[in-house]
């Protein structure tokens, strides 16, 4: 079974991929969506077995490097962590493989879509399942590939080719960043299994290295290298210019690369290396700054943009300043629960305003919408929900995550938890504005839009339609479950 979850979506990109023009558009969906929709119910299992029942797995599949002192497996680690990013990436790949069946239908070439839409959950669900630094890096990597053959998607766009290089060079970045920390902790540990470096991180604290004519702390050293490769992916402040530019690929991909896959591999990384963040007070410092500042720059940023799906985007990059500042106060399970529940409302979000997109006949600018509340009813539900979700209205899902992160960090009584708590605070104060402005201007003011567009508006139908309720019941109770 739990072999299963790591292959079946690669089962379905081969099958889209390699034999799309033999089984047709038809044929490619159907497979891609059955198969991303097993992974997701063996992911609900393992969840009930891991984290409910108590009983972690580890697979050891097969020797991979065996070469004098570099020796480790190709194993699949299946603890409470890995299961949690499974049902929140495997939920919302379903959610935007079967979206995308109905949004992407007059496409032609739909079949190479479903296969990169399979091929970047792969990745993920390699990435999260590694049980030693060098597979996490093989995930890494993959899931930085297929964002590029994504955002490159309608590769005829002079603006698509531009933002998927965009995002390729910045993700080097942090890359290099991993790589230099996977080398440092080979060079002091002597091994690159999680289980080993974790448990001997205690004896390292003290030990110092030369780096470029520095006696640096290695542990600090490590650490900040990883929250480089962090700050690459998961889009903090400095290298956070690729992610608004990402929305040039379709909506869905946007939806999948800003809710599940790509950006929460960095909180991932940090989540994953807690017991090694925990003896490097330093680099903690340094994530918890980067964090808060993160959140309340693109907060600001986001008030003042025009385009509807690059609003959205900004909210997830102040979003993930918010998991960062929890993970650089320690409390890691703070942050994991934020990730989690920031996934569901955010899809919501960015499938809502895909559904707008689509009944506006691709027009993203919301100074040119407006009215669509009698139109477009149902997406405008779904829109609310995410709003509200998002500015953490109580008793929704939000709320629950996003004011334990505020009260976590001000309980912290440091420098680093104040500084977070009151950029987090304004930066939630502008993150309500922004929402709200979105639904004003898309829904309850005059309509800008013209007649002609106006004439064939329609809601959402139901392959469309379908995931957005999911994802809804999701952005109302799943923090409250939780």
């Amino acid at each position: 079974m739990y072999l299963l979850i790591v292959f079946l979506p690669l089962l379905g990109t081969l099958f889209a991929g390699l034999f799309g023009y033999k089984i047709g558009s038809y044929g490619a969906t159907r497979i891609t969506v059955l198969c991303i929709t097993l992974t997701f119910l063996l992911s609900c299992f393992a969840f009930f077995e891991v984290a409910l029942a108590g009983s972690p797995c580890y697979i050891e599949f097969f020797k991979w490097f065996d070469s004098e002192l570099l020796s480790f497996s190709w194993g699949f680690l299946f603890d409470t962590l890995t299961v949690v990013m499974l049902v929140v990436v495997t939920s919302i790949s379903m959610c935007v493989h079967l979206y995308s069946t109905e949004y992407m239908s007059q496409d032609p070439h739909i079949q190479r879509f479903m296969a990169y839409l399979s091929l970047f959950t792969f990745f993920m669900i390699m990435l999260v399942t590694a049980d030693n630094f060098f597979q996490l890096f093989l995930g890494w990597e993959g899931v930085g590939l297929c964002s590029y053959l994504l955002v490159n998607f309608w590769f005829g766009r002079l603006q698509a080719n531009k933002a998927a290089i965009k995002a390729m060079v910045v993700n080097r970045i942090g890359d290099i960043g991993l790589a230099i920390g996977i080398f440092l902790i080979y060079y002091i540990y002597r091994t690159i299994d999680y289980s080993t470096v974790f448990a001997l991180t205690p004896l390292f604290q003290n030990y110092t290295i030369n780096f470029f004519g520095f006696e640096l702390n290695a542990v600090n050293l490590i650490c900040i290298f990883f929250f480089i490769a962090a700050t690459g992916k998961s889009a903090q402040i400095g290298l956070h210019t690729w992610l608004p530019d990402a929305m040039e690929g379709p909506t869905p991909v946007s939806a999948l690369i800003h809710a599940a896959t790509m950006v929460t591999a960095g909180v991932f990384l940090i989540v994953r290396c807690s017991p090694i963040f925990e003896y490097a007070p330093t680099a903690l410092m340094i994530v918890t700054i980067s964090g808060a500042m993160t959140a309340f720059m693109a907060a600001t940023i986001g008030l003042v943009q025009n385009d509807l799906k690059r609003v959205i985007a900004y909210s997830t990059c102040s979003q993930l300043g918010y998991m960062m500042v929890a993970c650089g106060t320690s409390g890691y399970a703070v942050g994991m629960f934020h990730l989690t529940n920031h996934a569901f409302f955010k899809a919501l979000l960015f499938l809502s305003a895909g559904s707008i997109i689509h009944a506006l006949a691709d027009e993203q600018d919301m100074r040119k919408m407006g009215g669509l509340l009698n139109l477009l009813p149902f997406t405008y539900s779904m829109m609310l929900i995410g709003s509200l979700s998002l500015m953490g209205f109580p008793f929704l899902t939000g709320f629950y995550s996003k004011d334990l992160i505020l009260e976590w960090t001000f309980s912290q009584y440091s420098i680093n938890g104040l500084f977070g708590y009151w950029l987090g605070a304004i930066s939630a104060f502008f993150t309500a504005f922004y929402s709200l402005r979105v639904i004003c201007l898309t829904f309850l003011r005059k309509p800008s839009v013209s007649k002609t567009i106006l004439l064939s508006v329609h809601d959402a139908p139901l392959r469309m339609g379908a995931p957005l309720l999911f994802l809804s019941f999701f952005s109302i109770f799943i923090g409250f479950f939780f």
